[in-house]
């Protein structure tokens, strides 16, 4: 299958809306689309930094009259490369998120990271560009 690629991340949402507010306002995302399926009760959005044709994206579903789901153990984290993790950081608070671990090298390496919590409690690990393809060692 050497002419795959990855498409999207699916993750299940509680609130649509605050969700949608969340990766456009403040992380930066665009709205790409939104499908709703009255038959079976829930509304998908797709939502990334370029066109799907480009590149992945984000699929937030939710399920009508679902307002929160157990994450589980198994999922870890959605990866962003940004240019300045220091200021990606700072726009990010004032915009109103979460970020639950400052910018800085990852543990026994040099690679400069950070994690921001989305509102349904899912983890984005942010990555320092330069840095994006050199593993966590770097």
């Amino acid at each position: 299958m050497s002419n795959g690629r990855i498409l999207h991340t699916m993750l299940r949402v509680g609130d649509l809306d605050k969700s949608i507010a969340f990766y456009t306002d403040v992380m930066g995302m665009n709205l790409l689309r939104k499908n709703e399926n009255k038959e079976y009760e829930y509304t998908l959005a797709f939502l990334g930094y370029g066109d799907e044709s480009e590149g992945a994206v984000i699929e937030l579903t939710y399920n009508w009259g679902k307002s929160e789901y157990d994450l589980g153990n198994a999922f870890g984290h959605i990866a962003i490369g940004v240019d300045d993790i220091y200021s990606t950081c700072d726009a990010i608070k004032q915009s109103g998120g979460n970020v639950t671990r400052e910018p800085g090298p990852v543990k026994g390496g040099t690679t400069q990271i950070a994690f921001v919590k989305d509102p349904d409690g899912y983890m984005i690990e942010l990555i320092q560009n330069k840095q994006a393809s050199e593993g966590l060692n770097g």
